[in-house]
């Protein structure tokens, strides 16, 4: 995955170091939008190919990425910090 440094974003930079230290074990539902909206914020709207019918972590997560198409870097950025606060709420 890329580095969320590079994108200039310090708050983003920290809600992705913070998100590895919750002691909050996140839902599947939050797993895979954090997923999705951290991908969107760095590389931008899915171009990749769709993974095969039998890999289906890859498929879910290509899936909450693939959600996202059209929202802007930034705007996935703020959402993943807010995310990453509400999870940090419930621990």
């Amino acid at each position: 995955m890329a580095d969320p440094a590079s994108t200039g974003n310090q708050e983003f930079v920290q809600a992705a170091a913070d998100v590895k230290a919750l002691t909050y074990k996140p839902n599947n539902d939050e797993l895979l939008r954090l997923y999705g909206l951290f991908k969107q914020g760095i590389v931008g709207d899915n171009d990749t190919s769709k993974p095969g019918v039998f890999d289906l972590q890859g498929r879910a997560k290509w899936d909450a990425w693939t959600a996202l198409k059209g929202t802007s870097k930034e705007d996935a950025q703020k959402q993943y910090i807010e995310l990453v606060k509400s999870l940090q709420s419930k621990q």
